[in-house]
């Protein structure tokens, strides 16, 4: 397991807390999204698909960390869009590992060497890059070539610097078992960390909708991936910066239901319901978002959006919590390992999910006339001076 001891202590001693207390939803990681805007246009992405008005946008430093203070999660992921395009996004960093968070930044790395300076290598901050392959499937999926030798690059000169480094890898429909499991002895070779791999969520927006793993398929890729560590010319041991339980869920061995309510996602537009994948409202306050969102609406076997998701934002924390509160049964599945064949859990049902409903446009005019109502607020300030 590629999760620092320490990360792990803090998180299960966190996780332990909540249950002893009896508190049924609480936050297990924040994931903040300080800006929109991105270097690159993935075609699996739906992150950046807003207006400019919008793109232009940037969480100010204080009302990240007022997000931080909020929602009291002790890991805090940074992502966006870019978030090396923050200006500040080093002050962010620092406000949030100055209050004892666990900070990972997601990051393309195309301007990682560039701004490393910025930062200090800590005990509490991690680099996560994105790599979605090795050289021609990654550039392929970031619609741009030359992209994996530069995070390539800018992962080296992050270990020389003594950062802690981990990849993030998303895999579409197109993925090969054997392309994938090389791929994973490529990048531990480079010395990272530890991998993170999820599923693509089928963003409504994307501009490619072909490609998107559904459930069946998702647990037969990663069988046919963990089938291979460790025999033939798969002989690296790979080290995942995710819960064995929820590897074994993506192979098909776990039935777990999403808990979207342990990320919560912060953006410019406010906290976001229900999740980081899905905008389908915001609140103004943690709190709010909490207290008022109607979390049984959404899900697999709810919404029909969610139907084939097992995305690590939504299952992941669902996975931890089950390896805290039931510890013998996790220590018996990493005794098993990950199985990678046999009768597969049972799935969760769909006859009762309500269908897909498409507010995009609403909350993007709402915010559309406020920063045009702000715009000409300033230019009659600017001609009354």
């Amino acid at each position: 397991m590629a999760v620092p001891l320490n990360q792990a202590i803090r998180v299960g001693a966190y996780v332990l807390k909540q249950h002893l207390i009896g508190r049924k939803r609480y936050p297990l990681v924040l994931m903040l999204e300080p800006l929109f805007r991105c270097n690159l246009a993935c075609a699996g992405c739906g992150k950046i698909d807003y207006p400019a008005e919008i793109l232009n946008q940037r969480l100010p430093v204080e009302d990240c960390m007022r997000a931080v203070e909020e929602c009291g999660a002790p890991v805090v992921v940074i992502a966006g869009g870019e978030p090396l395009l923050h200006k500040e996004i080093d002050q962010i960093v620092e406000g949030a590992i100055a209050r004892k968070k666990f900070v990972i930044v997601c990051t393309n790395a195309l301007l990682l060497e560039k701004k490393m300076d910025l930062f200090k290598p800590s005990k509490w901050f991690s680099w996560s890059v994105h790599l979605d392959g090795s050289r021609e499937e990654h550039d392929v999926s970031v619609c741009q070539t030359g992209v994996y030798d530069r995070a390539v690059a800018a992962i080296a000169e992050s270990k020389r610097r003594g950062f802690r480094t981990i990849i993030n890898a998303t895999l579409f429909d197109n993925a090969q078992p054997e392309k994938v499991a090389k791929f994973f002895d490529e990048v531990m070779e480079m010395g990272v960390d530890g991998i993170s791999v999820s599923p693509g969520y089928a963003y409504e927006r994307a501009p490619d909708q072909e490609h998107f793993l559904a459930r069946r398929r998702t647990k037969d890729l990663f069988r046919g991936i963990f089938a291979r560590q460790g025999k033939g010319s798969w002989k690296k041991k790979w080290a995942f910066n995710q819960s064995s339980m929820f590897l074994d869920f993506l192979a098909g061995n776990q039935t777990f239901h999403c808990t979207p309510w342990r990320n919560p996602t912060r953006t410019y537009f406010g906290w976001q319901r229900p999740c980081y994948l899905l905008g389908e409202g915001y609140a103004k306050s943690f709190k709010e978002l909490m207290e008022e969102t109607d979390w049984d609406a959404y899900g697999t076997g709810n919404y029909e959006k969610c139907a084939n998701c097992m995305v690590h934002s939504g299952y992941e924390a669902t996975a931890v919590t089950e390896t805290v509160r039931r510890p013998w049964r996790a220590a018996a599945q990493a005794l098993r390992g990950i199985r990678t064949d046999g009768p597969m859990a049972p799935e969760i049902s769909l006859e009762n999910q309500r269908p897909a409903e498409y507010v995009f446009s609403r909350h993007v005019e709402q915010a559309l006339t406020r920063i045009r109502a702000q715009k000409k607020r300033d230019q009659v300030a600017d001609a009354a001076d």
